[in-house]
């Protein structure tokens, strides 16, 4: 194959678009290796983002892609992944061991911003990422409860650190491993603001590709934290289609912009109910809310997903939906959200501040 041939077979498969995610694979991955001959074409593409799942459904695309622009030689497709640590806020560097950092948020409380988290978390681990679960909302730590930890607390081996538990392959770490589930915490924000850090900071955590942070709803002390000394690669907006939601979710977008966190998108959550009886689907909190604030932003919507009894009732028993029920409408739902987050954010810039060396001026006089 000869060298402009080469190139042009590249480009075009940089220009395909992968289904579900709706970035061309040049934008989220790169063409490692490129064979051709008369009879077939084999590559092997590394993708920035966790997508076992879906790689099946990849290779249809680009072979149908290939079989329309070629002259229908057979198509061999290869899939690795690598996941690296995303740029963060200007005076912020990535934390050691984890390569990037996602705050799930909402503007209030009562949007199923918790659950959404957790299964956003369980669907990256299902697609092959390691990834850890802060419960960052110091108040009303409900993650313990979701993942079936209640009751557990997290070891020390220097007793100086924590080793954080375990739970469906995520690593987790909340307040609510070290306080009393009944005890209230009536804390002001310098305490709150110190937990958060310690829980961060003092976790041992091994080799996360992503942390997901379940936030605690508005705009206050731990938001704050977060955006002002915790390098953070990007926050998700979860919502509902209600106006009163609708409006609290824009303050909490609006905030994160304001302090040069990426938002990789809005997840509106409760879009549909689905009825366990006859399966009829309703909007019972309207329709179209989230689309809008995410066309008003100019940013990605990332999944509507459904109101449905089985996802309360499966997160309260510990299991939640993606890996209590993973051939399910709704686990499909939550990994498609997944995957289109995580492909945001592999569409960004890339942190380099590990690549240069740290360079001190002194005075010689």
């Amino acid at each position: 194959m000869t060298p402009s041939t080469e190139s042009n077979v590249k480009n075009f498969l940089n220009s395909i678009e992968l289904p579900g995610v709706a970035r061309k694979i040049g934008d989220v991955g790169r063409i490692l290796e490129l064979q051709e001959s008369d009879e077939r074409v084999s590559m092997c593409i590394e993708l920035g983002f966790p997508a076992a799942g879906a790689l099946d459904d990849y290779r249809s695309a680009i072979a149908a892609a290939m079989r329309a622009n070629d002259d229908g030689r057979a198509v061999d497709i290869d899939f690795s992944s690598r996941i690296v640590a995303h740029g963060v806020q200007h005076n912020l560097k990535p934390l050691e061991q984890i390569r990037n950092v996602i705050a799930v948020a909402s503007g209030k409380g009562g949007v199923g911003k918790s659950t959404v988290a957790v299964n956003l978390a369980l669907a990256l681990a299902a697609d092959g990422a390691k990834v850890g679960m802060l419960d960052a909302d110091i108040y009303g730590p409900s993650q313990p409860h979701m993942l079936g930890l209640a009751g557990q607390q997290p070891t020390s081996i220097d007793g100086k650190t924590m080793q954080p538990l375990q739970a469906h392959g995520l690593q987790v770490i909340s307040i609510g491993f070290l306080v009393d589930p009944d005890q209230p915490m009536v804390w002001r924000g310098p305490m709150v603001t110190s937990a958060l850090n310690q829980l961060l900071q003092q976790t041992t955590w091994h080799d996360l590709d992503y942390l997901i942070v379940d936030m605690p709803p508005g705009t206050g002390d731990i938001q704050l934290t977060l955006s002002q000394q915790v390098p953070v690669s990007g926050a998700v907006i979860v919502t509902t289609p209600q106006d009163i939601a609708l409006l609290d979710a824009r303050k909490g977008l609006a905030m994160f912009r304001k302090v040069s966190v990426p938002v990789l998108g809005i997840v509106e959550n409760m879009s549909t109910h689905i009825c366990s009886a006859c399966g009829h689907e309703e909007a019972i909190f309207g329709s179209g809310g989230g689309l809008r604030m995410a066309e008003d932003f100019e940013v990605e919507l990332l999944g509507q997903l459904p109101l449905q009894a089985s996802i309360r009732s499966q997160t309260d028993s510990g299991n939640p939906t993606v890996v209590a029920e993973p051939d399910s409408t709704a686990a499909e739902a939550y990994r498609d959200a997944a995957r289109r987050m995580s492909a945001v954010l592999a569409s960004q810039g890339k942190d380099y501040s590990s690549k240069f060396p740290r360079i001190v001026v002194e005075d010689a006089g």
